[in-house]
């Protein structure tokens, strides 16, 4: 069935889903390959003969060979056409249909062949257009390998892919694709996760770090624990983001089908007022024929494609540098967006805090304070102990560990009584306020020791800008896109962060609900994006215009509640993505002014007979075409995207 004659129905099938089998994931074929091009091909071949031979005065084979021609063609949207109004459905299908039958009963056969033909070429290219565009999605799923080897006691075996369970150890040699997400066991090795997430520098991996299906194994054999399920892991939430992108039509493509849907029975009911004249006036024959040149030029099969094909490939090749769009719908909001609210943490920042100051009293040392507070913090689990842990690996043992929710640890090390939290648990800073105030101001968290009830030191933990961060703003405020930070850290470090990032706007202090609010507000003013990435940011990201997930392997409930995501972590794709939206959009314009300006031209030309059925078909078939190939343009990457 055409995509054209399909123009009141779903645009475009779903990619695929992980499962499927090798047949429907075949590569389209050459130009030259394509059976789906044969009835055309037939139609055409056929036509050029039969107009040779009738030039020749040979007109019975002339004859047969048109009607050859006609029958191929129409092969390709006439028995569709036919299903679809048994089901009371009209479409640009029919139309062509009514006019290749009139025209035949006319005696144009000749001209009715070449209706058949550029029709169902425009079809059959169009097609190819469609499928050219989802080969980008459907290459995710090659990223997940049929088989995998998994560690048993009886000894490694291969099972499917979809069979890994959590908690199975895989074992992964070099070259291979790493089948579910996991935490290495054992080995060393570097991965390539740019065909998930876009960064091309491999990634160097050993026990306890975690590494994102589909990625690849550089050099080295790897033990990897499955922390997800073959079937349920990163890269297939993202498969499931991709086919989403088919199931819902962006507000130009509703606007182009609610055109076209009225059009083809307005066209029918003008064709029969004209023919309706022509039995007035007393020359039926002559309008008759008026009437299904009107049919032919009216049909609004270059509106109904004009939207999808631009939206499909602009879709399909944003998945291949690491964007995946949910929806046409949130492909032509992105292009609106004038606001950009950012999340801090996870988003801005690397989500790993780190040991970037120390201050210690007097007779103290910067190594004692941090052992003293890494023995404590080393049984926490909170982001601010991990960083303070790594920063004294060889820190002692404590023992009568306690830990106060909230604020802090208490606990001993050696004979001496320890206390590490926060300056709101521990606010006698003595001499040492200034240099926390000093911390504070430059975006740190300040995190206090206190040793046999005397204050020994404060570090100063920082969650650190992405290095791109800064540029990120920068090229945002070039597109003319304004940039607020939205967080729940303090104002004070969420001021000193934004300031680096060269953000003005700050909201600090932000509760789920508070950002939800925050982003009602800003659509007030315009269309307004929102970009996070973990469970508290999934009411804003809900609310927003668009709503943009970092990383389509964080928070669930962020990934789910955004429009797009970020296979990745590089933030300069979001300018590059909205550079593609942008420009996506502009093709749009461009197609539907275009696909409207044809009708509109042709419309009187063929009601007063300036221009005969074969010269509105061969116009109308070429504008189509070209539509086509002006949709497909959006599937090139803009220079911006960062490789």
């Amino acid at each position: 069935m055409s995509n054209c004659d399909a123009c009141c129905g779903p645009v475009i099938a779903a990619a695929g889903a992980v499962g499927h089998t090798d047949a429907e994931h075949e590569v389209r074929p050459s130009l030259w390959r394509d059976s789906a091009l044969l009835p055309s091909v037939i139609a055409g071949v056929m036509m050029l003969v039969g107009y040779v031979l009738e030039w020749s005065g040979f007109l019975i084979p002339a004859l047969v060979l048109q009607g050859v021609a006609l029958l191929a063609g129409a092969y390709t949207f006439v028995p569709g056409a036919l299903r679809r109004l048994a089901r009371g459905r009209l479409g640009v299908g029919l139309l062509m249909t009514i006019a290749a039958i009139g025209a035949v009963a006319l005696g144009h056969v000749g001209e009715a062949a070449a209706l058949a033909f550029l029709f169902s070429l425009a079809e059959a290219l169009e097609d190819r257009a469609m499928d050219r565009a989802k080969e980008g999605l459907r290459a995710l799923l090659s990223l997940i390998p049929e088989t995998v080897r998994v560690s048993r006691l009886s000894g490694d075996t291969s099972i499917p892919a979809t069979e890994v369970r959590e908690l199975d150890v895989l074992l992964v040699g070099a070259g291979e694709r790493i089948a579910t997400d996991g935490v290495v066991v054992e080995g060393r090795s570097s991965i390539d996760t740019s065909a998930v997430t876009g960064e091309s520098i491999p990634v160097a991996v050993g026990p306890g770090e975690a590494v994102p299906a589909g990625s690849v194994n550089g050099s080295a054999t790897l033990r990897i624990e499955a922390t997800a399920d073959g079937r349920d892991n990163s890269l297939t939430r993202i498969v499931e983001l991709v086919e989403q992108a088919h199931a819902r039509k962006g507000e130009r493509a509703r606007l182009a089908d609610r055109i076209a849907r009225p059009l083809v029975p307005v066209v029918l009911i003008v064709a029969a007022l004209i023919v309706g004249f022509g039995f007035v006036v007393g020359d039926p024959g002559l309008w008759v024929e008026r009437a299904l040149v009107v049919l032919v030029a009216a049909s609004p099969c270059a509106l109904a494609i004009a939207v999808p094909v631009t939206v499909i490939s602009a879709i399909g090749s944003a998945s291949k540098f690491g964007v995946v769009i949910t929806s046409g719908e949130a492909f032509e909001r992105f292009g609106t967006i004038r606001t950009i609210a950012f999340d801090k943490t996870g988003t801005l920042t690397r989500n790993e805090p780190e040991v970037v100051a120390v201050a210690a009293a007097p007779g103290r040392t910067r190594e004692e304070i941090l052992a003293l507070a890494a023995a404590l913090e080393r049984t926490s689990t909170h982001p601010l102990a991990a960083a303070i842990a790594r920063a004294a690996a060889d820190a002692p043992a404590a023992t009568e560990v306690v830990e106060d929710a909230g604020h802090g640890v208490a606990g001993r090390v050696g004979a001496t009584r320890v206390r590490v939290g926060s300056v709101r648990w521990l606010p006698e800073l003595g001499d040492l306020g200034g240099a926390a105030e000093e911390m504070a101001d430059d975006g740190m968290t300040v995190v206090a020791v206190e040793v046999d009830a005397r204050i020994a030191g404060v570090v100063g933990v920082r969650d650190e800008l992405r290095p791109e961060a800064a540029g990120t703003i920068s090229l945002l405020e070039e597109q003319g896109v304004r940039a607020i930070m939205l967080t729940g850290d303090n104002e004070r470090t969420a001021r000193a962060l934004a300031a680096r990032a060269g953000v003005s706007d700050v909201r600090a202090e932000q509760l789920p609900a508070d950002k939800a609010a925050a982003i009602t507000a800003l659509l007030a003013e315009g269309p307004t994006a929102m970009v996070g990435d973990g469970i508290n940011d999934a009411p804003a990201l809900a609310t927003a215009t668009v709503g943009i997930a970092m990383g389509a392997g964080g928070s669930a409930a962020a990934v789910e509640s955004a429009d797009i995501a970020f296979t990745g972590h590089d933030l300069r794709l979001l300018p590059a993505a909205l550079a593609h939206a942008r420009r996506g959009r502009r093709i749009m314009t461009v197609n539907i002014g275009l696909a409207l300006a044809i009708i509109v031209v042709l419309f009187p030309l063929a009601l007063f007979g300036v221009l005969g059925l074969a010269g509105v078909v061969l116009v109308h078939e070429i504008a189509e075409v070209v539509v086509i190939l002006n949709g497909v343009r959006a599937a090139r990457r803009t220079a911006s995207v960062p490789r």
